[in-house]
């Protein structure tokens, strides 16, 4: 495998009991890279984020991080292996300060000598949650509270980091800052999947994307080659 790659999700077959719902689904996420994962409700997003976090197990086919397998690793041993999930929702602690709610992220032992170093990355990419660093995470907007996610997911250092759906729910002005702050995020070193149904954003932000309808793979490549193709100006983009 290209030492570039840290994700790669070879020919899955993905569902649930005996409910298939991915077909030979193939991709990959390479150092420095922004990739996006998109398509509307019910395409299969989730279930490749699932596969790739150790929530479910390939019916069919593999998925490598970092070159090794992951088949029969559980979510938390994907995590000391230095995978990342911001979760859709955010799932943030309300009733604690953002600061505390970013440190939570920073839980393995080997992470604890770098806390402060890395908060203060997390508040110079973030620069609002500095200053309502001991607020309560549940008195901040939704942009903010996101941001705070993504925060505490950076404090594990990690290898990958996967995003999913981070502008649900969020004002289009905080969409476009999430945005341009996981691309900052990639462009410092850090492998992004981003998850989403706003394909728009993704396309106008991330290096290279992938497009599930039903289950399958249509469209991949270049972002900004998506951006022309004419299925997503019809399908997605209301061209």
């Amino acid at each position: 495998m290209n030492n570039d790659v840290v994700l790669k999700v070879d020919s899955v077959d993905l569902g649930y009991g005996t409910l298939q719902v991915v077909f030979n689904a193939s991709i990959e996420v390479k150092k420095g890279e922004l990739v996006g994962l998109v398509g509307g409700n019910g395409s299969g997003k989730s279930t490749i984020l699932r596969a790739v976090s150790g929530m479910i197990k390939p019916m069919r086919g593999q998925i490598l991080f970092k070159g090794e397998s992951i088949s029969g690793l559980e979510p938390h041993q994907m995590a000391e292996r230095g995978l990342a999930h911001v979760p859709m929702g955010r799932q943030l602690f309300p009733n604690l300060s953002v600061k505390d709610n970013i440190l939570l992220g920073a839980y393995l032992p080997r992470l604890r000598a770098n806390r402060e170093k890395n908060l203060d990355k997390v508040f110079s990419l973030f620069p609002d949650l500095e200053k309502f660093a001991n607020s309560y995470a549940g008195s901040l907007s939704g942009g903010q509270q996101q941001m705070v996610a993504i925060g505490r997911a950076l404090m594990l250092e990690p290898d990958l980091l996967i995003l999913d759906e981070p502008s649900l729910g969020l004002s289009p002005l905080y969409v476009k800052q999430v945005m341009h702050a996981i691309r900052q995020i990639a462009d410092l070193g850090f492998p992004v999947l981003l998850v989403e149904q706003n394909i728009k954003q993704v396309l106008q932000f991330s290096h290279r994307a992938y497009v599930l309808e039903n289950g399958k793979l249509v469209l991949e490549g270049p972002s900004d080659q998506l951006q022309g193709h004419p299925m997503i100006k019809k399908a997605y983009l209301g061209l």
